[in-house]
This record gives structure tokens, C-alpha cells and sequence, in this order.
């Protein structure tokens, strides 16, 4: 669970400094920033995973990939910065595997992990520009300090306890020492001062030391490593979501919603093993389905997957209160989206940090609060102990729309705005994060910019903000905000009645 990032030099995130909670909504109007900082927590997802170069590759730019890995650093004008720095505050599952099966216990879950890398020229013509570790540092909070850095909500004696442990009483878990030529990323042992550590020079690191720890080296760098792995990106496309599976397919439900068939057979099959057979686990997990996609969809009455013998395919089917069955091609994007979240909340061995951009896509307005409600079932109840009921799961969505900011928590918003930036000498535009004052970010230490209750009137009443007559306004058929019998249902008068 990541509940602080700081980020500087990446795109346009200069100086950046955001916390969250178990739901965050991220509002702000097209080329804001607020997808950078999706990018930002990716390329860390991907650089614990890969190679520096590998996950420089993976970040999406306005083409959707990029192979310049210079197009990642900030820049203004002329002018680039030939770093960038990362800083994330994270809580770690206990318990894991690394990649040889090794188990793997972790002595402290609450951590601090940092991170800065700088631009490398290509050495030799033809050769790939490249990225270098200047440093990494990966250090513990102990849980007499817990308290100072979650700040949003939650039942201290409860899950605070359930989540925050830590045996360590000295030294960090990766360190960086020297300058320049000489820099070394050392790799400690989990005994803290027992054992000798392992030092690499960071020159020549061709990855993070993180991406290649295992559970015999550091068990805890091992789990932290996992975490980070598991910050994904859901890009739920449709033909992914429509397309049936084969009896061999993977089990779990893809980033682009690949294998939503597979994955509600296995949950069903499971639950029913559970339940000890005779078809009640998988009616339950049907039924709780069905109950679900009626928040969306009034007329349907069953949701199931059908196993053809023959052809060896698993196919996603609903069917509406007439009798009338629909396979998963037939049925709308927006209902597909929300079926797989579904299925998602349904799968408690799924932890980690879920990105989704604009999840009221393909949603009536009139349904987006059970849109919302579902994504917040999704993510830890932080009343209550983590467990196999409630597994450490986090959400953070970004949207512009006004149906969506609405209706979500005060606690849970954040507006991204793009503003000024002096620094150098240069002027330049950076993304500012804001919150509403009164709730739990304005509270942070230090003080978050607080973000203007006027300003939320683009979202609130957006048909009265920044609406001006001009000579064809004269010749044309009123909008909807502006008939006489749609303007006492407006939170606000429109403008230039």
C-alpha cells in the first residue's frame, strides 16, 4: 500500500508530494499532470521488476510507448533536468515467495524506499540512451512513528496493528555511500549489523538492486520488491473483456481485462471447494455478481459462466428478468468494466495498488455512485484488521468529470491544477495536488497546498463556468443548462441568462 510519494524531475512532477489513503480520487482537467503521476508510480512498479533501460521503455507517452528515455525528464524551454527522484512510503505484505519458490518473512512492513537516477548518453554511436542509479536507500518507519506518517482515518488498535510491525532496531535495508565514480548501493542483510553487506558499484547497475533481491539475501527487500510489483495500471479494454478463454487459460483477471471468463470460473470453482461441494460456493459467487451488476443494470437477474465441453471455452453470460441469455460480446462496455471490477473485489488473494483512469467511462451519470461504491469496496476497510476477508488492497482513479467529484468522499478527492513555477531562473508549468481544507491531507506535515472551494465549481456547475456569448449564440437553439424549465433544477444560475 503506497501512502506517500514524493516525486521530482519526471515529467512535469517537480517537487511533488502526495499522500493516500486507501481510496484516492485524483480530478483535473485534460494535460493536467494527473496521468504523469500514474506514470511515475508504473515506472517505479517497473523498476523494481526490469532493467533500467526496460522500464524507462514501458512508460507510456503521447503515442502510448516511448524509446526516449530522455522524454522522461522535466524540462522547460531549452532547459532539462538531468535527474530524477523518487521517494515512496509503503506497507508491505508480511509473508511472500521470491522468484525460486524461497519463503519469505519480512522484519519490518513499514517502509521508506528512495530512489534518484540520472541520464546516460548512449556511449558509443548507435548505442540506446540509457538511465543510472545515482543513488538508492531503502529504510524502515518504526511503529512508534507509524502514527506521523498515516494520516487518513483508520482504527489504530485494529488495523493499524494488523499491518505495521518491525523487529529492526538498527541500519537500513539498501543504503548508498560515496559520490561520483565511487558510489556503492550496499544490500543489507536482515540481521541489521550481522553479516557482511553486499555492495555494488552503481555505475554499472543495470538494474535497481531491488529489482534482483531474493528472499535469502533480504527477505524484506524481497517483499518490498513484491509490493511495488504489484502497483498495476487497469486498462480494462473491451474486445479483452468480450473474448471467451480457453479451458488452460490463466486464472486471473489481466490488466486489460483478458481472462474475466477464466477468472470468474476459478473464483466460482474455488469458493465451491471451499463451501464443500454441491453447487453452493458457486452460487453464492454468481449470486453476489448478479447483485452487483443490478446496481449498474436494473433488468438483469443472472450472471454465470458457461463450459463448453466441445470446443473447450469458458464463456461470460448474463441474462435479463424476460429469460433472455446475453453472451459477454453482447453486452455493453460499461457493463463489462464493472463486471470485472466485480470480479476483482471478489478475489481477496488479489492485494496491491490498482490506477484507473476515467472509471465512469461507458457509466450512466445516474450510476456512477454504485461505480464509486464498488472501487471503494474494492480497497481495505481500514475499520477493521487486515485479513483473508479483507485483504491490503488500494485504489487511486483520476477523472475530469463532474458526476464523479460529486459524489466522492471529501476525504478521498485531490485536484490536479497546472501553475507557475520559478526555479533557476526558468519559468515553467508544473502540476499542483490540492485538497479540500477540514479533511485529513490538510493536516500533513508539512501543510499540502489547500485547494480553493471556488474552484470546484467547474466540477459542481459546470454548465455556469466560463460561458460567454458570442454573435452566434443569437442564431442557435439554447443548450439544455440554458431552457427555462432545466434551470431551477441547476445548483447555480447559468451565466449570461
Amino acid at each position: 500500500m503506497l501512502t506517500r510519494l514524493k516525486v521530482s524531475g519526471f515529467k512535469n512532477l517537480v517537487d511533488v508530494d502526495l499522500r493516500f489513503g486507501p481510496f484516492t480520487c485524483i480530478a483535473g482537467a485534460n494535460a493536467s499532470g494527473k496521468s504523469n503521476l500514474f506514470d511515475a508510480i508504473q515506472f517505479l512498479s517497473a523498476l523494481a521488476d526490469k532493467p533500467l533501460l526496460d522500464a524507462a521503455r514501458s512508460v507510456r507517452d503521447e503515442r502510448e510507448r516511448t524509446t526516449d528515455v530522455l522524454s522522461l525528464f522535466h524540462r522547460a524551454g531549452e532547459e532539462k533536468d538531468d535527474t530524477m527522484r523518487f521517494e515512496a512510503e509503503m506497507i508491505i505484505p508480511k509473508n511472500g515467495i521470491d522468484d525460486l519458490g524461497q519463503p519469505a518473512e519480512a522484519s519490518s512492513t513499514f517502509l521508506r524506499y528512495a530512489l534518484e537516477l540520472a541520464f546516460r548518453k548512449g556511449e558509443e554511436q548507435g548505442m540506446p540512451d540509457s538511465l543510472r542509479v545515482v543513488s538508492e536507500k531503502l529504510s524502515y518507519i518504526t511503529t512508534g512513528e507509524a502514527h506521523k506518517h498515516i494520516k487518513f482515518p483508520q482504527s489504530a488498535a485494529k488495523w493499524r496493528q494488523s499491518v505495521v510491525t518491525n523487529r529492526r532496531t538498527s541500519g537500513g535495508y539498501i543504503s548508498t555511500q560515496g559520490m561520483g565514480s565511487d558510489t556503492l548501493v550496499k544490500l543489507h542483510q536482515d540481521g541489521g549489523s550481522r553479516g557482511k553487506p553486499v555492495a555494488r558499484k552503481a555505475e554499472r547497475l543495470p538494474r535497481t538492486v531491488l529489482s534482483a533481491v531474493d528472499a535469502a539475501e533480504s527477505p524484506t527487500a524481497l517483499l518490498a520488491r513484491r509490493e511495488m510489483q504489484s502497483w498495476r495500471m487497469l486498462q480494462l479494454e473491451p474486445s479483452s473483456l468480450r473474448r471467451p478463454d480457453h479451458f488452460t487459460s490463466p486464472q486471473r483477471l489481466e490488466a486489460d481485462g483478458s481472462h474475466l471468463a477464466a477468472a470468474l470460473y476459478h473464483l466460482a470453482r474455488q469458493r465451491e471447494k471451499e463451501a464443500g461441494g454441491k453447487g453452493v460456493g458457486q452460487a453464492q459467487v454468481y449470486a453476489r455478481l448478479t447483485n452487483r451488476l443490478s446496481e449498474l443494470i436494473d433488468d438483469v437477474s443472472d450472471v454465470w459462466v458457461d463450459r463448453d465441453e466441445k470446443n473447450e471455452l469458458l464463456t461470460l453470460s448474463a441474462a435479463t428478468r424476460d429469460g433472455t441469455s446475453h453472451p459477454a460480446r453482447a453486452l455493453s462496455d460499461g457493463s463489462l468494466r464493472f463486471l470485472a471490477l466485480a470480479v476483482l473485489e471478489l478475489e481477496t488473494d488479489a492485494t496491491g495498488l490498482i490506477c484507473l483512469e476515467e472509471p465512469e467511462n461507458g457509466i450512466h451519470p445516474e450510476r456512477i455512485p454504485a461505480m464509486l461504491t464498488l472501487l471503494q469496496d474494492i480497497a481495505v476497510d481500514v475499520e477493521e484488521p487486515v485479513g483473508p476477508d479483507n485483504p491490503l488492497r488500494q485504489v487511486i482513479i483520476n477523472t475530469h468529470s463532474p458526476a464523479v467529484v460529486g459524489e466522492v468522499n471529501d476525504d478521498s478527492l485531490v485536484v490536479a491544477e497546472l501553475e507557475e513555477v520559478v526555479r533557476d531562473g526558468h519559468r515553467f508549468k508544473g502540476v499542483s495536488f490540492s485538497c479540500l481544507p477540514d479533511t485529513w491531507r490538510a493536516q500533513a506535515d508539512p501543510p499540502p497546498t489547500i485547494l480553493p472551494r471556488g474552484a470546484l465549481l467547474a466540477y459542481l456547475n459546470p454548465h455556469s463556468r466560463g460561458r460567454l456569448k458570442t454573435e452566434s449564440d443569437t442564431r442557435r437553439r439554447p443548450r439544455v443548462a440554458e431552457r427555462e424549465d432545466i434551470q431551477p433544477l441547476l445548483p447555480f444560475q447559468a451565466e449570461g441568462k
